[in-house]
């Protein structure tokens, strides 16, 4: 059985935060708020994780409620839930996403953030698409004002 999910999240741009996107930390003037490390790229794709397998989303298993999830690795969060899917009979087949920001340009950091969330996923590089775009300044994200992504996941029970 295959299951398919979709995974979409948002967050600020502001002052004293470090930009964080698939586990890479990026050289800017700005970074994403949160609660956890802002991470938005993983939290869409964990979002499309949880999704496929009908497991609510990352807000029933992180509360912002909970301090120990207060600036919490988003790479070891995407681990946990991939572990959940595990004990569950899912594995990850492939993970299709992108990042919407006006700047910075993300093209030095995509096959790094690639490599990050497939080991956090148990699963080949090969299986995990990382694009960037523009809005081309329109909107929130063209404006500057923050960062969106988009996440597709395909699971496969191991049943």
């Amino acid at each position: 059985m295959i299951r398919v999910g979709h995974g979409y999240d948002v967050h600020k741009l502001g002052e004293n935060r470090r930009l964080i996107l698939g586990g890479v930390t990026i050289p800017y003037e700005r970074g994403l708020i949160g609660h956890s490390d802002a991470d938005v790229l993983v939290h869409a794709i964990m979002d499309s994780l949880l999704g496929a397998a009908a497991l609510g989303d990352i807000g029933k298993l992180f509360p912002d409620t909970e301090e120990k999830w207060r600036g919490a690795d988003s790479i070891v969060m995407l681990h946990r839930v991939c572990a959940i899917l595990a004990e569950k009979g899912w594995r990850v087949s492939n993970i299709d996403s992108t990042v919407i920001c006006q700047s910075p340009k993300l093209m030095p950091y995509i096959e790094f953030m690639r490599n990050n969330i497939a080991e956090s996923c148990g699963i080949s590089a090969d299986c995990v698409s990382v694009k960037a775009t523009t809005e081309e300044h329109l909107g929130f994200t063209g404006a500057g004002e923050g960062i969106a992504a988009h996440a597709v996941s395909l699971i496969e029970n191991n049943s």
